[in-house]
């Protein structure tokens, strides 16, 4: 049966895998960002907040590796830990090639709208907005999904500790039969054994009560039958 401690990793593992799939969300957002700059920005700090959130979880799992007592426990939730990092270094790479790219992208699409001006900079314009409100649906779909997907996870940890709590009671109460009857059972290998004592010591007496009487009935033939002897 796993430990509170196991349930507590596991609940901290499924935690770093929801903000490791926003960070991955918004990284693409960025990526696929037209401009202007202020969101950009939005999506940056939104990152930012992100990647804070999956920092402090995977410092409060390498927290829980220290506290257990097996070595084996405590080198597999470091190894996790340590696949955790190196997960959150490819998303800070990614995270700089995508702001250069956004960057990119955004300062071309101004050029343009310098040297064309006039009606094809309104067209750019509104087709920048589109772009964005499209960016900022995606952006709000992909955060249902994943709130759904983690809702559901959250449920299934709660089945799951309460199957734990419901098992830990069944063995309890188990573990109390069990010392009861071992109790009855001490009890009454000593009644037994009191018991096969006290009929050997029955057995030795009637054994000793049949030597006297026949003693008592030899000396008596003895004397009547040999009465000068």
């Amino acid at each position: 049966m796993a430990s509170f401690s196991d349930v507590r990793v596991r609940i901290c593992g499924q935690e770093i895998i929801k903000y490791d799939l926003e960070v991955k969300a918004l990284i693409q957002d960025i990526r696929e960002c037209s401009g202007p700059h202020n969101i950009l920005m939005e999506l940056n700090a939104a990152v930012k907040e992100k990647n804070h959130q999956l920092r402090q979880r995977i410092q409060e799992m390498e927290q829980m590796a220290k506290e257990q007592d097996k070595e084996t426990d405590k080198n597999a939730i470091l190894r996790e830990t340590e696949g955790h990092l190196k997960q959150m270094l490819s998303n800070q790479t990614a995270w700089r090639k995508s702001n250069l790219a956004c960057k990119m992208a955004i300062d071309n699409l101004e050029k343009d709208q310098l040297l064309h001006g006039g009606d094809t900079l309104v067209r750019q314009r509104k087709a920048t907005k589109e772009s964005l409100v499209q960016t900022s649906s995606d952006i709000t779909e992909n955060l249902m999904g994943i709130s759904r997907m983690m809702a559901q996870q959250v449920k299934q940890s709660e089945e799951t500790i309460g199957t734990l709590a419901t098992s830990s009671r069944t063995v309890l109460e188990t573990n109390e039969e069990f010392k009861s009857m071992t109790t009855t059972i001490h009890l009454g290998r000593k009644l037994i054994l009191k018991y096969n004592r006290r009929e050997l010591t029955d057995k030795l007496l009637i054994f000793l009560a049949l030597a006297l009487f026949f003693a008592t009935v030899l000396y008596i033939l003895k004397k009547r039958l040999f009465p000068f002897i």
